[in-house]
């Protein structure tokens, strides 16, 4: 392997976490809003957006992100194998992410085309930008202690983005449609491609490849298919994946059914009032108009805030004791907080907003673990077998997070119909409250858990990953000698 220096720049870091708050602006939007999108914006049935989503995501899992990841492995420029994706993706990605929120006045029939067509053109752009950026992470540096610095780097920009996502984009939504929902989506995801584009744009331009495979690795599609096969701390890792992103999706596309439905209102505004005086007498009132709204994003707030500071800790821990047991600690714990909402009444907003930033925290603790272990899978891989496939390694995050995307979206509108959920109706029958109630507590909690279980299998502690990477360097320092 041909090796520079490994130490980054706070430039550089910063640089490559910008990526990531591009992609979570337009994910953490799928995550929140495209089940209650596609229902009560749209005008979707719950069954046929059901079937969208896990459709056109599962295509997306087992054929794009395979693609992607063989043909960005295998390619070659003066810029790297990683960073032209990310440069000639940024422009599409952003006007897809557009097209998908769109509302165009088309026959029903003809809606459920257009949010298939465009669903799967998000995906597939998604895809090709992601899966590379991910990789990316990889061959930047081969220090593990660097590699946990960047994903703390880059996690707290992900928090950013779905802070913004989650606190301020409903309220927004409202705002600058007029209370026109499918308007105001449309002009906030405008900006939010704009933007996201520049981000892409500058990853690019400021990140550097150093781990470059030797001119005499050259393996077949074939052989990196078995080398992934027979590595079993990949297999762990893609149903883990799978589990952690069925549970995200399904938790975070219920809390606005949550609000909407379940929470009492008088309540909720009670117990807010205090911060929205407090933030009107700093000048931000974008949560004046309306209790539900301003409640849920108060709501996420909170979650996200001790998230970041989850994140802040993740690098300390995961130096310390490996990433493997943190990872399975903090889940446990985080889990125990969205089991308690099952138990809350629909009064006590209070125990709501303090389980919600408990789960927070202890989650943010495992947010850069994830990501930081795919990496260290592609130096084990590298360890064993003495080649590098980082891209279709990292593949096993992005089909991983497809498929867990797609079954968690797809399982809240398939519940909320088995609960008998009447979409954009003020007036729910109980079963389909408590099918709700499920949806943010037992129901995710139970992937969770059994990604936990997974760990016991996954052999990659603190000792192995010391050892893998003494000698990896010791190979790559023979080998540019």
């Amino acid at each position: 392997m041909k090796s520079h220096s490994h130490r980054l720049s706070i430039k550089e870091k910063v640089g490559y976490a910008l990526g990531d708050l591009a992609a979570n602006l337009v994910f953490q939007t799928l995550i929140t809003y495209l089940a209650y999108f596609y229902t009560d914006i749209y005008g979707l049935s719950t069954d046929d957006s059901s079937v969208i989503m896990l459709v056109v995501g599962l295509i997306a899992a087992f054929v794009f992100n395979p693609i992607v990841g063989a043909l960005a492995d295998r390619t070659d420029t003066k810029w790297g194998k990683f960073r032209p994706w990310i440069l000639f993706t940024a422009i599409p990605l952003g006007v897809v992410a557009l097209l998908a929120f769109t509302t165009p006045d088309f026959s029903y029939k003809g809606k459920v085309i257009y949010a298939a067509v465009t669903y799967t053109l998000l995906l597939l752009l998604y895809a090709a930008n992601n899966l590379p950026y991910a990789a990316l992470s990889g061959v930047i540096t081969g220090d593990m202690a660097e590699r946990n610095s960047m994903s703390s780097y880059r996690f707290v920009a992900v928090m950013f983005a779905q802070f913004f996502v989650q606190v301020f984009m409903y309220p927004i939504i409202l705002k600058v449609g007029g209370g026109d929902k499918a308007l105001g989506i449309e002009k906030v995801m405008t900006v939010l491609a704009i933007i996201g584009t520049i981000m892409l744009l500058i990853t690019f331009f400021t990140t550097r490849e150093r781990i470059i495979p030797k001119p005499e690795q050259r393996s077949s599609l074939v052989e990196d298919l078995k080398d992934l096969i027979k590595n079993r701390p990949w297999v762990i890792m893609l149903v883990l994946t799978i589990l952690v992103f069925i549970t995200l999706a399904m938790k975070g596309g219920s809390y606005l059914y949550y609000f909407e439905n379940y929470v009492d209102e008088e309540r909720l505004r009670i117990f807010i009032q205090p911060i929205l005086d407090l933030l009107s007498n700093i000048g931000l009132n974008l949560f004046e108009d309306d209790v539900v709204s301003s409640g849920f994003g108060l709501f996420n707030a909170g979650g996200i805030i001790f998230m970041i500071v989850g994140i802040t800790l993740s690098k300390k821990f995961a130096d310390k004791y490996g990433k493997r047991d943190v990872f399975g600690i903090s889940l446990v714990i985080s889990t125990l907080f969205i089991i308690a909402f099952y138990f809350f009444p629909k009064t006590s907003v209070n125990l709501m907003f303090y389980s919600q930033i408990l789960h927070g925290f202890f989650y943010g603790i495992t947010i850069p673990i994830l990501w930081a272990m795919i990496a260290d899978v592609a130096d084990f891989s590298e360890w064993r077998n003495n080649r590098r496939a980082t891209a279709i390694i990292f593949s096993a995050m992005m089909v991983g997070l497809k498929v867990g995307l797609s079954a968690g979206g797809a399982l809240v509108t398939r519940i909320l119909n088995i609960y008998q959920y009447i979409p954009q109706s003020e007036n729910q029958p109980e079963s389909a409250i408590n099918g709700i109630k499920l949806l943010v507590s037992i129901y995710p909690a139970i992937p969770f858990l059994m990604g936990t279980g997974l760990l016991f299998f996954y052999e990659i502690n603190k000792r192995m990953e010391d050892q893998i990477e003494k000698d990896l360097n010791e190979r790559r320092s023979e080998a540019n000698s």
